[in-house]
């Protein structure tokens, strides 16, 4: 579950929980309401340490920065095409 269907879960929670005054057939909204923003709560803080452990974690490589290979920049030639002179026989 993400943050923002935890969220949602959370304001629909709300929303049956304390705008709504509206009686099912032996469904009472206000609990539906409270169960629901429960899981939503619970769901963003199971997200939030999901996502903590993530960025914590480093990854390296097996191979020292001191003996890594440099690539040495790359050496263009220029080419020039000359049309007014004949090609050597």
């Amino acid at each position: 579950m993400g943050i923002g269907t935890s969220i949602f879960l959370i304001a629909v929670g709300a929303i049956l929980t304390f705008a709504l005054n509206a009686n099912l057939g032996g469904l009472d909204l206000d609990v539906v309401g409270w169960i629901l923003m429960a899981v939503g709560v619970l769901g963003l803080i199971m997200t939030t340490l999901i996502w903590g452990r993530r960025r914590r974690e480093v990854v390296t490589t097996g191979e020292p920065v001191e003996y890594r290979r440099v690539e040495e920049p790359v050496e263009y030639r220029r080419v020039e095409e000359r049309r007014d002179v004949a090609p050597p026989l």
